[in-house]
């Protein structure tokens, strides 16, 4: 199986004019995305709760989450972000989702999400 990488834009929802384009690892199985909480400082950006979290090897860690704008492809959607460890850069699911995107596991890339109003 390989892995996918995207470059996507982290934007502050409050002052849009603060913005990081970085790369990502493509998590399907993570329910947030992450970033450098040093990233998401020099954004502006700042937690807004706190969240359990369980890890592949089952330890249990507590971490601080807020919001960002997401930018991939001339969309930007609003998400959950949590404040990650230096170097982690993981696209969630949530993220993934509000982007109106679906990882194809065959191919592994980001395709559009058939959006139902129901």
């Amino acid at each position: 199986m390989s892995i996918t990488f995207l470059k996507v834009k982290v934007i502050n929802p409050e002052q849009s004019k603060k913005s990081k384009e970085c790369e990502f690892l493509v998590d399907s199985g993570a329910v947030y995305s992450v970033v450098p909480q040093s990233v998401l400082k020099k954004l502006g950006i700042k937690p807004t709760s706190f969240e359990q979290f369980i890890l592949a090897n089952g330890e249990v860690i507590k971490k601080p989450v807020g919001n960002a704008y997401f930018k991939y492809e001339g969309k930007i959607r609003a998400a959950p972000v949590v404040f990650g460890d230096e170097g982690v850069f993981l696209l969630g699911a949530t993220t993934i989702e509000a982007l109106g995107m679906i990882l194809d596991p065959i191919r592994r890339e980001l395709k559009p999400l058939p959006m139902v109003l129901m």
